[in-house]
């Protein structure tokens, strides 16, 4: 499967403005008479208005005041737009328990999962990059739909990350293999034959294809983007496809770093990886980190361990910066453990990080932070969504399917939880 590596724009202003006009008669107030009703004043960036006005003796000084009011918004505007930034968002896992699979199932006999961004849509698609960690294989239905231990969902729930407005999906987990060659093949000629604008990261089908970089250009700013996984659940790679999944390694991480810093200004590394259920990150992570780091990525956002997991920016001996992101945690699950603490698995970050190019012409993290997202099933698992946190109420805690297995789910507990793993998250804006 190619690939996709093109320049992709959503709709926002253009990065430079060269040349405002202003004509008299469509600046408000009263319309001039005479020649002047035909004078056009042109506003060039690094002409000094005042002087050229000072030029136009048909101009009284009420018109002055008000064409500059109006060149003072029009430059504030320019002014915004002159330094190139790009928004980045990302969400954890997608794991499609059997409760979230049936969920899609809608009375007319179709499938549509749309649902599960109903109310993080809009946070999703106003980024300019949108990320998200698929779990578990788009197999379809000729496999066999599963949930945990062995997973395999719908080809509609491709449909719903692309109607979402996700950008970039990430495949390479510890459950790409769980069907199989042939689930990750259905999942490749899914997404080829109905999104093949998609970047699909972490699986292939040949090895030219591993050898890819992904990069994606917004406002002159080219950010590459790498996917890798830990483990594939003791699953053997097909014997005839060793390029599959990438996995994480020191020599494949380092030369496909390398060649990303050759061709983008920024590279983001999202590994699978970690210990399940552990809100904090292990040795084993921060170990990674630092390889991470020598190599040159800019920007790492785990997935795997199914509970969120802290931030913080690394710098070098030399004053390069890294943040890590050690884990989001779920976006969607509906898990049926019993197990303590399990309402820790409801709760998911969405991952917010703004970049900008400074006056060498260094892309470089401007802001970073986190969205709190919430989980919620319903008392008879047939209604299922994902919330921002401030949406999610007392009463959805205490009506929900979570509570029956963990008493200490409630909103107060979330919110505990969030700021005992991302308390420490600085406001963190770089002049």
């Amino acid at each position: 499967m190619k690939k996709q590596k093109g320049n992709k724009v959503k709709n926002k202003l253009p990065v430079t403005l060269l040349l405002v006009s202003f004509v008299l008669s469509g600046c408000g107030g009263a319309q001039p008479t005479g020649a002047e009703a035909t004078e056009t004043i042109p506003v060039v960036q690094g002409v000094d208005i005042q002087e050229w006005l000072s030029g136009v003796a048909t101009v009284t000084g009420e018109e002055t005041t008000r064409i500059q009011a109006n060149i003072s918004e029009e430059m504030a505007v320019i002014d915004t737009q002159v330094v190139p930034e790009v928004t980045l968002v990302m969400v954890g896992d997608m794991l499609m328990h059997m409760p979230v699979n049936n969920s899609g199932k809608m009375e007319d006999g179709t499938m549509n999962f749309d649902h599960l961004f109903t109310y993080t849509k809009d946070m999703i698609s106003e980024a300019d990059i949108a990320i998200v960690n698929q779990e578990v294989m788009l197999g379809g239905t000729e496999l066999g739909i599963s949930g945990y231990p062995k997973f395999n969902t719908y080809y509609e729930v491709g449909d719903a990350l692309v109607n979402a407005g996700f950008d970039v999906v990430l495949h390479a987990t510890n459950h790409t293999m769980d069907r199989g060659k042939d689930g990750l093949l259905n999942c490749l000629n899914f997404w080829e034959t109905n999104y093949p604008e998609m970047a699909i990261l972490g699986i292939q089908d040949t090895a030219e294809e591993q050898d890819e970089i992904y990069v994606f250009e917004h406002q002159g700013i080219k950010v590459a983007v790498l996917n890798y996984t830990y483990g594939l659940n003791g699953l053997p790679m097909p014997s005839d496809m060793p390029f599959a999944v990438n996995m994480i390694k020191e020599t494949q991480i380092a030369e496909d770093v390398a060649r990303a810093k050759e061709v983008a200004d920024f590279v983001v590394l999202c590994p699978h990886w970690g210990t399940e259920y552990v809100l904090e990150e292990t040795s084993n992570q921060r170990l990674w980190a630092e390889f991470f780091l020598e190599c040159g990525v800019d920007l790492v956002i785990g997935t795997h361990p199914h509970v969120i997991e802290p931030a913080e920016m690394w710098t070098d001996e030399e004053g390069n910066e890294m943040l890590v992101y050690y884990s989001l945690g779920n976006y969607v699950n509906a898990t049926a453990s019993e197990e303590r603490n399990i309402g820790w698995r409801m709760l998911g970050a969405m991952a917010t990080v703004t970049l900008s190019r400074d006056e060498n012409g260094e892309v470089y993290i401007k802001e970073y932070g986190a969205e709190p997202l919430v989980t919620y099933v319903s008392s008879d698992k047939k209604e299922i969504s994902v919330y921002p946190m401030d949406q999610f109420t007392e009463e959805m805690a205490a009506s929900s399917f979570t509570v029956k297995r963990d008493p200490n789910f409630t909103r107060a507990r979330m919110e505990e939880i969030w700021e005992q793993v991302f308390g420490d998250l600085p406001e963190y804006e770089r002049e």
